[in-house]
């Protein structure tokens, strides 16, 4: 990459400001700072970081709830905060709809609110084309329809056409379908076909999509196939896969705050990404040589083809067994992995080794710092279970599925804590 970027744009998601009142936090489940002061700590931060910003690009759900005052604190926060010179590009959420006012009045106040003069949109900064998408209604997965993507065809086209060994940049809410990291729960559906064909004649194209509020540590949240998608995670709180130990919202308040900081080169594009509340960038920036040829990416689905390994020294260890409530505090050192280790399955067998009951739990990599050893708490337990020569097993999986081939392996001693830690 040369010495100074050409042009740099910060991308974030998924605010959620609310209307400022103890109810709004309380429904929210939130801790302090405020949606206003988490808000106002990013955008801080990302002057910071990038003190030369050309373009300033919000991918949806502004507001929780699209009312007039959720914009009003929303804009006035943004523009105190934001850089001054960055221009400002915004598309709507399925947030912004949740007014109980029409669509067309929906998005006639998301136009009027956010300053923008048209819900999808091509501008041209630098040279550099910037395509926003907007989801035409309120609904989870969103709604894009075949004339938008129509539109989306001919805009691309007339990019391409300019200048086919640049970048061309498109913004929407909701991620495109089986792309990055959240996609599949929380991906495009209706038109989703329609809209990935639309994209996949052109390799230049990189996507920017929030919605799914899923990490940025993860390294699904890059994809490459025909085209490249990234996630941009949120500002407001984080969201995981349902079905785990610590539950799909497990950081939320002062622990979870996301975006990406996107800097344009003569030879490559550099994405960074930022952990607001940590005040840090999370690992490596992600970087796509210029000009984009399919053959040489590397954020594939088969990037990773190693499954994680225990070090040498790892053990799980009782922790805590507190029969009065049935739950049982293990703890073992964190696997490695080339890519990232995303959980763990657990498995407790009887005296015969039949298996009795099992679980899966993060690896808690969505935190800045990954916790190690990591301890797991196991409620519920059978109180029938007899625990004299009770076993515990736990594997390794990483965030392409593969699994260790070690289990960790301890046994459950009449309640005894064998070893603290």
């Amino acid at each position: 990459m040369g010495n100074e970027p050409i042009l740099v744009f910060p991308v974030i998601s998924d605010v959620h400001i609310g209307p400022g009142d103890d109810e709004e936090q309380q429904a929210m489940d939130v801790q302090e700072p405020t949606d206003i002061e988490k808000y106002a700590a990013a955008l801080n931060l990302l002057r910071q970081l990038a003190p030369a910003q050309d373009v300033m690009v919000i991918v949806g759900d502004l507001t929780n709830q699209g009312t007039v005052p959720e914009y009003t604190r929303h804009m006035e926060t943004l523009m105190t905060h934001k850089h001054p010179d960055a221009e400002l590009l915004i598309t709507i959420g399925n947030h912004d709809y949740w007014n109980n006012l029409p669509v067309t009045e929906a998005q006639e106040r998301f136009l009027h609110m956010s300053g923008m003069k048209h819900l999808y949109q091509q501008y041209v900064i630098k040279g550099y084309h910037f395509i926003m998408l907007a989801t035409e209604d309120g609904t989870t997965h969103g709604l894009y329809s075949l004339d938008q993507i129509e539109w989306l065809k001919s805009q691309l086209l007339q990019a391409a056409q300019q200048d086919p060994d640049k970048p061309i940049f498109v913004f929407l809410h909701q991620h495109i379908a089986d792309t990055v990291y959240g996609s599949a729960e929380w991906g495009i559906q209706q038109n989703k076909e329609a809209l990935y064909e639309a994209l996949r004649p052109y390799p230049q194209v990189i996507t920017f999509s929030g919605h799914s509020h899923y990490p940025l540590n993860d390294p699904r949240s890059i994809h490459q196939r025909d085209f490249t998608s990234v996630g941009t995670g949120s500002i407001r709180y984080m969201e995981v896969e349902k079905g785990r130990i610590q539950g799909a919202l497990p950081l939320k308040g002062s622990e979870f705050s996301q975006g990406l900081i996107v800097e344009v080169y003569h030879d490559g594009v550099q994405i960074r990404r930022i952990d607001f509340c940590e005040q840090a960038e999370i690992s490596e920036p992600w970087l796509i040589p210029l000009p984009v040829i399919t053959s040489t990416f590397k954020y594939t689905d088969n990037r990773d083809q190693s499954p994680p390994v225990f070090p040498t020294d790892a053990r799980l260890l009782v922790h805590n067994w507190d029969k009065s409530t049935s739950s049982l505090t293990i703890a073992w050192k964190q696997a490695n992995d080339d890519q990232q280790v995303h959980h763990y399955e657990i498995q407790l067998f009887d005296d015969d080794d039949q298996l009795l009951q099992q679980w899966t739990a993060f690896s808690e990599s969505y935190r800045y710092t990954m916790p190690d050893p990591l301890v797991i708490t196991l409620s519920d337990l059978p109180d029938d279970i007899m625990y004299t020569t009770a076993k515990l097993t736990v594997r390794a999986v990483d965030s392409f599925g593969y699994k260790s081939d070690e289990w960790l392996t301890c046994r459950v001693e009449d309640g005894q804590i064998r070893t603290r830690i």
